[in-house]
């Protein structure tokens, strides 16, 4: 049983690295289903926290990344496994050119792809002013042929470039990063159970984000004609939301906020809609719900939750938070 962890070396210029990852080793324990680790990189081109969760097929990263240096080098670490990735932006942009298939790769905040790309050697361009967040889950590749064996179509052409080795990307244009896909990810940072039950949770809700992945491209293919935002909408929307969740206790009206980021309120609800695949009240409805799952889990009193989250009662959090995951507040630490 192989740990993978994909060390990649990162330089301010070609040729000084340092590497950021880990090694390739045995598991020490054959009843080791998954190893964990979190590491923290200060360089003088960068601070880094890197979270990563490893079982025999898949290689999940959480990174945090401030740059101090616009352009950094990459080069690829010795034995670095063939693995397909599904990768999440979720703020901060940057641009990769990997000269070895002269392809550049452009990753923006809360867009999300599914990227085959074996080896990794040239340039990388980031905004120095903003933290550079990402989530991945990389599957090795034997076991993604297997799970895009008679799937959908976008699943079923990248499968077919994987398996003669063609350096390809399930589309050109990222997508939005969907709520279903958020929540999923916050399940897999937040998971609390340990040995084998852990292994199938991680495994099912890699396979769960996969899923969605695919349906969002499926979508965008028999779509085609629907317009995505702009890049100043973009921008105006990723506003609109963070805006919203500052200001969770008095959430703004629709109008308010789109007066406050700078846009129409046409475009805001629609805007929502295509990169959140949901409602502007809905996604904060949501986001509530949620982040109250996770205070629940760290043992923080329901009454405390629900007066912290803004609702009216205990009752009305109660509620809410059953309709969303069919139990109780009380009962979620039997999860």
């Amino acid at each position: 049983m192989i740990i993978v962890t994909m060390g990649i070396n990162v330089g301010k210029d070609y040729g000084t690295w340092k590497n950021v990852g880990g090694s390739f080793e045995q598991f020490p324990d054959q009843k080791q289903f998954i190893k964990e680790s979190k590491d923290q990189y200060h360089f003088s081109f960068s601070d880094a926290e890197l979270f990563q969760i490893t079982t025999p097929d898949l290689y999940i990263v959480y990174g945090d990344i401030l740059f101090k240096q616009q352009q950094l080098y990459f080069s690829p670490a010795n034995d670095v496994p063939d693995m397909v990735k599904l990768r999440f932006t979720l703020s901060g942009n940057g641009i990769i050119y990997n000269k070895v298939n002269q392809q550049r790769y452009h990753f923006s905040s809360n867009q999300q792809n599914i990227i085959y790309m074996p080896e990794l050697d040239g340039t990388g361009e980031y905004n120095t002013q903003q933290n550079y967040r990402f989530f991945e889950v990389h599957f090795a590749k034997e076991k993604f042929l297997q799970l895009a064996e008679n799937s959908n179509k976008a699943l079923q052409v990248l499968a077919d470039h994987l398996d003669i080795g063609h350096y390809t990307q399930v589309a050109e244009q990222d997508l939005p990063i969907t709520w279903a896909m958020q929540s999923c990810i916050q399940d897999i940072l937040n998971c609390t159970y340990t040995g084998r039950l852990k292994l199938l949770y991680i495994e099912s809700k890699c396979t769960e984000l996969l899923v969605l992945q695919a349906e969002s491209f499926e979508k965008a293919i028999n779509n085609h004609c629907v317009a995505l935002p702009s890049a100043y909408d973009k921008d105006c929307i990723l506003h609109a939301r963070d805006y919203l969740i500052a200001n969770i206790h008095q959430p703004p009206s629709v109008a308010e906020l789109a007066k406050v980021c700078g846009i129409n309120e046409f475009k805001l609800k629609q805007g929502f809609r295509n990169m959140f695949d949901k409602s502007v009240f809905g996604y904060l409805s949501d986001h509530k719900l949620n982040h109250s799952k996770m205070l629940l889990l760290q043992g923080i009193p329901i009454k405390s939750v629900a007066f912290q989250m803004g609702y009216s009662s205990v009752q009305h959090f109660s509620n809410a938070f059953k309709n969303k995951f069919s139990v109780s507040p009380g009962m979620v630490k039997n999860l």
